[in-house]
């Protein structure tokens, strides 16, 4: 086994961290006091080819592998968990659709610009009693007279509203199936769509400085044409790119339990206490190796999921085991990281309150823990 990366891995690693540590992380608390989309840095990623980077060159993407992609996110969220997931849900859940299900028309209408950075996608799964249940799909799409009429609503759709939203991929039913249950369609609603409106952004208690709304749609008219994949593939193809989005919030987890563990451990160094740094007390010295040698297990096994996908591989396991171990050990260090903070810790001038919160929906997004234990045991066959 060879755990070395490519010459051209380490050269992503390390662009994505200097990029994080200059320009991303002096401004983090403020993104996230302001709640403010950091567009600037969209545009500086898109420049570094990071909002293309898992997709060929051929439409506008970096050509890099899921390893290399899955390093960038560690290093984003490292910095600001915001700020990785506008660029973590732009890739795997707003472009990797076209990518895998698209025509070559659409690849090149909406995957290109995507890949280049020009324009923010939506992912629209989730609705307000569809969460978990997925295929309790409400959203219904009717087709009449060339175009499909579509009615319903989306939740907790991320990239759906900024400025530089070109639209959302939704889940509808569109009839129903010999066996009775719904026919799930991809239907592809552009931003100026009629009948198609965002809410304003949530208010959140993480991920505060990144993009989410609740889409509407009143009789949105959308040409027969915007059908992402064959007609009843729906559900099937959006489960099928959950499996790759698991991998983007399991490096997330990742790169935010290292950031809380950086912090921690400089304030270890720095506070005094009995006449001495506190790092050199035991029990200290024990959460820093506890939260080390967590962080370094779930780093593994994000980047085994991620080379079994560059493998074509089956990785719909290892992205589940990776993203249910990774969000909880991230709930771990980053609360030993406040505790190491003590007071200080539940001050929002210091970045572990900010992580703490961060924190949480890593254990909900993408699959709720509890979900991930089903996905597991099926897998199991059990």
């Amino acid at each position: 086994m060879n755990f070395d990366l490519t010459d051209e891995q380490k050269a992503i690693r390390q662009t994505v961290r200097e990029f994080a540590v200059e320009r991303v992380m002096p401004r983090a608390e403020e993104m996230d006091r302001e709640e403010a989309f950091p567009y600037d840095l969209v545009k500086e990623m898109a420049e570094l080819g990071l909002m293309g980077l898992p997709f060929p060159e051929q439409y506008g993407g970096a050509g890099a592998d899921t390893v290399s992609y899955a390093l960038a996110v560690m290093e984003l969220a490292r910095a600001d968990a915001s700020t990785a997931i506008t660029m973590a849900a732009h890739c795997s859940l707003g472009a990797s659709p076209f990518y895998l299900f698209g025509t070559e028309e659409q690849k090149q209408k909406y995957l290109v610009p995507l890949a280049q950075g020009k324009m923010l996608w939506g992912f629209g799964l989730t609705e307000p009693n569809a969460g978990s249940d997925a295929g309790n799909t409400q959203t219904k799409a009717v087709l009449k007279d060339g175009s499909w009429i579509v009615n319903g609503t989306k939740a907790f759709i991320t990239n759906s509203g900024t400025d530089i939203s070109g639209g959302t991929t939704i889940t509808a039913v569109t009839g129903q199936r010999s066996d009775g249950k719904p026919e799930i369609t991809n239907l592809i609603i552009d931003q100026d769509t009629p009948g198609f409106a965002r809410s304003k952004k949530y208010k959140k208690m993480g991920w505060r400085a990144s993009d989410t709304r609740e889409l509407s749609f009143a009789d949105a008219k959308v040409p027969e044409g915007n059908v992402l994949g064959k007609r009843g593939d729906g559900l099937k193809n959006f489960l099928t790119i959950l499996d790759g989005g698991r991998i983007s919030v399991a490096a997330l987890s990742v790169g935010l339990a290292r950031g809380a563990y950086d912090e921690a451990l400089k304030y270890a160094k720095e506070r005094t206490a009995f006449g001495r740094p506190i790092s050199k007390f035991q029990a200290i010295q024990f959460k820093l190796a506890d939260m080390l040698m967590e962080i370094e297990h779930a780093e593994l096994m994000v980047l085994k999921a991620a080379w079994e996908k560059d493998e074509k591989r089956d990785f719909s396991q290892s992205a589940s085991l990776a993203k249910l171990y990774s969000g909880e050990v991230s709930r771990r260090v980053v609360n030993e990281a406040v505790q190491i903070h003590g007071g200080y810790g539940f001050m929002d001038e210091y970045p572990v309150s900010r992580m703490y919160r961060d924190q949480k929906i890593n254990e909900i997004g993408e699959g709720t823990n509890e979900v991930q234990r089903l996905v597991i045991a099926r897998m199991m066959g059990l």
